[in-house]
């Protein structure tokens, strides 16, 4: 008697025939959630994802984030001759010159008085340094022999306050405060990109809106060598903090690598992809040949490219050029190649019937059917290398590209940082409307 004479059935037969009951779209749509499942839980444990959680720094991204929307000025105290400096970002050129003070710092018979805002005060003398601090007390420092003496409200020390016998340093949502034998410093961190329009030295800092609107088109010349207006332009372009009219160069040289490249890689290609084409080439050694060329000059990544040219070259933006020339040559090759192996032979077939030569036959038979496709792929292309030669001049030391590393690597002006990204994001988006603007002039609308 078999089982299925007895009514059982096995294991393998049971599931047999649970499966036949199921379409093939069904079976799949059972496998894949599992096959996903199991991918994140390599992933989970590929990447050390409980790992990465246990050594975030939550505290740290959010300082990050806040640096890219806020200013920091520095007031600093050079505990061996008294001297006050004030400076935003301490940098040189943001710092106030004598007899200017932000309204929520007072000097006065050596004696200097920070308003943090929120009841935050610090004062700091010949004697050492007070910080009030609402709900907890006053953080009184002294140099002594030796050191420096720490007295805090009931002998407590909260994990935001950090001192040794040599610096103390306090952390508070509404600044920083560091004291040593040789230096007492304060930040106080404030909303927006300060001086960004104009720099402590120039006359037209600190005026409102409506002020500058005035002194623009009937207020008296505050600069007897120029009008107004033409002042306030020359003071924005050359503002030392910000640099405008460097940026504005390395955004216009991170276009030109972007144009120069794509374009002079579509001039060289075009040709090549005629030789490359089947139904063109008059040699299979040279279509097999320009073939395997392609292949290797869009192979080989632009970024390495990059390095090995400006090696070869130095640094420069015509070396980031020639990068994205070399690896656009390859792309438009076969892509310039496959679509002349696509045209309608009938149009060149008319064409020749007229006695025309082979140039004329190209002309006025093939360029016309390709021509759409040619110009959609330049087009896309030098949209996409506009970003490209961000990260490229980078490396070559050229465009918006070098002033952005730059600005990390010195891990300081983090509001440079963000300004330079929304140039880039703008300029970007600019490319694109242009690209389609162009599309929609020179092939006309698809859509």
């Amino acid at each position: 008697m078999t089982a299925v004479d007895t009514g059982l059935l096995s294991g393998e037969e049971l599931r047999n025939q649970v499966l036949k009951g199921f379409s093939r779209k069904q079976k799949l749509a059972f496998a894949v959630p599992g096959m996903i499942l199991l991918y994140l839980v390599y992933v989970f444990f590929a990447f050390d994802i409980p790992g990465i959680a246990a050594r975030a720094r939550l505290d740290n991204a959010a300082i990050l984030v806040s640096d890219f929307w806020s200013h920091k000025t520095h007031v600093t105290r050079d505990n061996r001759n008294n001297e006050v400096t004030i400076s935003i970002e301490g940098e040189t050129k943001g710092r106030y010159p004598e007899g200017m003070l932000p309204d929520w710092v007072m000097m006065e018979s050596g004696v200097t008085r920070i308003d943090l805002d929120q009841g935050h005060v610090v004062v700091f003398d010949d004697d050492g340094a007070r910080y009030t601090v609402p709900g907890y007390g006053v953080i009184d420092i002294a140099p002594e022999a030796g050191g420096l003496n720490l007295s805090v409200p009931d002998g407590e020390m909260p994990d935001w306050i950090s001192a040794s016998r040599t610096r103390v340093s306090v952390t508070t949502p509404q600044g920083r405060f560091s004291y040593t034998r040789n230096r007492t410093e304060v930040f106080r961190y404030q909303a927006g990109w300060e001086l960004f329009f104009f720099t402590l030295d120039s006359p037209f800092y600190g005026k409102s809106a409506v002020e500058l609107v005035r002194l623009a088109t009937v207020g008296e010349r505050l600069d007897p060598a120029l009008p107004n207006f033409f002042a306030m332009v020359r003071d924005f372009w050359t503002n030392a903090m910000w640099r405008h009219g460097d940026v504005a160069w390395a955004l216009f040289e991170t276009i030109l690598m972007a144009f120069l490249g794509t374009m002079g890689a579509a001039l060289i290609a075009l040709p090549l992809a005629f030789l490359a084409a089947g139904n063109f080439t008059p040699s299979r050694p040279i279509l097999f040949l320009l073939r395997r060329l392609f292949d290797f000059l869009r192979g080989v990544d632009g970024l390495i490219w990059t390095i090995i040219l400006s090696r070869a070259f130095g640094p420069g933006p015509m070396t980031g050029a020639l990068a994205i020339l070399l690896t656009d040559t390859g792309t438009f090759g076969k892509t310039f190649s496959e679509a002349l192996e696509n045209i309608d032979g009938k149009q060149v077939e008319g064409v020749q019937s007229t006695g025309a030569s082979p140039i004329q036959q190209a002309r006025f038979g093939v360029i016309p059917q390709v021509t759409p496709v040619l110009l959609s792929q330049v087009l896309y292309f030098l949209e996409s290398n506009t970003r490209s030669a961000t990260v490229i001049g980078a490396i070559v030391g050229g465009g918006i590209g070098l002033l952005l590393t730059q600005a990390i690597a010195t891990q300081k002006d983090w509001e440079e940082v963000s300004y330079y990204i929304i140039l880039i994001i703008l300029m970007v988006m600019a490319m694109d409307t242009l690209s389609g603007w162009l599309r929609s002039r020179l092939i006309g609308r698809t859509s």
